[in-house]
């Protein structure tokens, strides 16, 4: 009977470390998209500035408002060459 108790007791450890593992894993990814978003969208934003910054030089400008912050900052590198890219045709 006792060794029955530690065995179970000795179960519910093991089947609550799994469950902890499982959660961590879950909770993990989440937080990588959250951060490469973020990465992302400060690079995006800095490149937007460095764009306007440069393009002043030679009269190009791409307006910032939330389409743009938005596109730059959900693609960042590509989006800013979309954006350039756009401005350019259009």
């Amino acid at each position: 009977m006792c060794m029955a108790v530690e065995l179970q007791v000795i179960l519910a450890y093991a089947f609550g470390l799994i469950l902890l593992y499982i959660l961590g894993y879950v909770l993990l990814i989440p937080i990588k998209i959250t951060l490469k978003l973020i990465w992302n969208g400060v690079l995006g934003g800095i490149l937007l500035i460095a764009v306007n910054f440069l393009g002043k030089f030679i009269g190009f400008k791409i307006g910032i408002n939330i389409l743009t912050a938005l596109v730059a900052g959900l693609l960042g590198i590509p989006g800013v060459i979309l954006l350039v890219f756009l401005q350019k045709v259009l």
